[in-house]
């Protein structure tokens, strides 16, 4: 297990940092979120093919994992296509150091977020399907449709020139601020509750990557960047302000 864990961290690590040699050469962030995604398949099917024993829970915990990865991957590289450059980045892809540690992050968040597959996928012995499966994976289900059905709203709405310049404030995004990552937070979530079926002792700890998805998005990487900008954008806006009072940023009636 301690093998197979060091194994997908080197392959992870190695491969965010050669990557940022190429994006560092050319100032550019258009294959990041991309590259991050690719991560994910490619540790999921690696821990899958190593352990060689291919157990009906591994392989839907995998094909989950590849199935959020492939969609969100392919949605944010077509996305940044479209727009030229992802805002996260403007003061970044000038500053070697700093954009060498977003690279490095993005390792970290790869392999912490995948490290309850890994260990599902490490072991040696099946158990019969149960409860916590079913219940993970219903979890995730729900998670996905919600991030898909948000970012499928969004990129219409922004897709339409009428809108420039403008929030979005209907469909999912007028229950919540932050849909999108609300349906990242529970899919990571459900993925955690189903390999829990096969895990023992310490690998519990592996809770930590339903928790550190939660704590990038709303306290790193996700709510806080947007909420700045679009404050810098409409703070001036009474019907914007009207907006953030009435819709939390995460959880209906919460949050």
């Amino acid at each position: 297990m301690g093998n197979a864990l060091t194994k997908a961290a080197a392959t992870d690590f190695l491969l965010q940092w050669g990557l940022f040699l190429i994006a560092a050469y050319l100032k550019t962030e258009k294959f990041y979120d991309l590259a991050g995604s690719s991560t994910f398949i490619l540790l999921a099917v690696q821990s899958l093919i190593n352990s060689g024993k291919f157990f009906p829970r591994q392989v839907i915990q995998s094909g989950l994992v590849c199935t959020w990865a492939t969609r969100l991957g392919l949605f944010l590289f077509l996305r940044v296509l479209k727009d030229g450059k992802d805002s996260r980045f403007n003061r970044v892809r000038g500053n070697p150091k700093t954009f060498f540690l977003y690279w490095t992050v993005q390792g970290i968040w790869v392999l912490l977020t995948l490290l309850p597959t890994l260990l599902l996928n490490s072991k040696k012995e099946d158990k019969e399907l149960g409860t916590r499966d079913y219940v993970g994976w219903a979890l995730w289900l729900a998670g996905m449709l919600i991030e898909c059905l948000a970012d499928y709203q969004k990129f219409t709405f922004r897709s339409n020139p009428a809108n420039h310049d403008k929030w979005i404030s209907h469909g999912l995004w007028s229950i919540v601020r932050h849909p999108n990552y609300l349906g990242e937070i529970m899919l990571w979530s459900g993925l955690f509750v189903s390999a829990s079926s096969a895990l023992k002792g310490w690998e519990f700890l592996s809770v930590l990557s339903p928790i550190f998805v939660a704590y990038l998005l709303t306290k790193v990487s996700g709510v806080p960047i947007l909420e700045r900008q679009n404050m810098r954008k409409w703070k001036d806006n009474p019907q914007f302000l009207a907006y953030v009072q009435r819709t939390t940023r995460l959880i209906p009636y919460l949050y």
